[in-house]
């Protein structure tokens, strides 16, 4: 049994960095696959695939992107909240993560979004996660 799915989620794309894979591949749910949509959407994935197996639990495949130099377009990535220990804030104290060439992923009452997003509307949340 796994407590926290969302920083396995984290740790797969950083393992597979660290191993210069092209793909990873881990079960999938709706939170999942809307980080993983997030990334894609602000250039950190190369690509994002669901499919269903036998068992009828999703997969998702992503497409991990580097750069020319093979290096990993991403640089780190961080459980910002955890089971243990959740961590909200509002729409004036969203994080700015390194300076700005970062970006948070938050957990709003409109969804998941990043942290562009959130302040776009103005709204706050639980910050899952930082991502430079």
């Amino acid at each position: 049994m796994m407590t926290d799915p969302i920083a396995d989620f984290l740790s797969r794309i950083r393992n597979g960095h660290m191993a210069h894979h092209k793909t990873v591949v881990m079960p999938g749910s709706k939170m999942k696959m809307r980080i993983a949509q997030i990334l894609k959407d602000e250039g950190y994935l190369a690509d994002v695939a669901e499919e269903e197996t036998s068992t009828g639990q999703n997969k998702i495949t992503l497409t991990l992107r580097y750069d020319e130099a093979d290096t990993p377009v991403i640089e780190g990535i961080t459980r910002i909240s955890r089971p243990g220990l959740r961590h909200y804030v509002n729409s004036d104290q969203l994080p700015k993560v390194r300076g700005g060439l970062g970006m948070a992923i938050l957990s709003t009452s409109r969804g998941v979004m990043s942290d562009h997003q959130a302040r776009k509307d103005r709204l706050g949340g639980e910050v899952l996660c930082h991502v430079w």
